[in-house]
C-alpha cells in the first residue's frame, strides 16, 4: 500500500500570538507535524462589498492527506474570522525522509 500523499495549508491570522496558539494546538493534537509562522504580511481585499488591507500573519501547516479533513475541521474551530482562508495543495516533490517524517507525525 502506498505511503498517504502530504498537504501543506495556509491560513492567515489576525496576530501572531493567533498564529502561535493554532500551530501549538495543531501540532500537539498530531494534525499537523509542523508549523511554521511567516509574516507579518499586508492582505489586500475585499469582504462584504468593500476593499480592505489588513497585516496578517502566514501559517503554513504540513500533514498527512489522511489527516487533511481533520485538520481543516480543527483549524476552522480555533481560527478567529468568520470565514478564515484554508487551503491546502498537494506536495508532488520533496526530500523523502522529511516527506515520511510529516507521516508519521501525523499518524494516530
Amino acid at each position: 500500500m502506498a505511503e498517504p500523499a502530504v498537504l501543506l495549508f495556509f491560513t492567515n491570522c489576525p496576530d501572531r500570538e493567533r498564529a502561535e496558539q493554532i500551530a501549538r494546538t495543531l501540532v500537539d493534537e498530531r494534525l499537523a507535524a509542523c508549523a511554521t509562522l511567516l509574516g507579518p504580511a499586508t492582505s489586500v481585499y475585499r469582504w462584504q462589498g468593500a476593499p480592505h488591507t489588513d497585516t496578517e500573519w502566514p501559517l503554513m501547516l504540513k500533514t498527512s492527506a489522511d489527516n487533511g479533513p481533520a485538520l481543516q475541521a480543527r483549524l476552522f474551530d480555533l481560527h478567529p474570522y468568520e470565514l478564515p482562508e484554508i487551503v491546502a495543495v498537494p506536495v508532488t516533490a520533496g526530500l523523502p525522509g522529511y516527506l515520511q517524517w510529516v507521516r508519521d507525525e501525523t499518524r494516530c
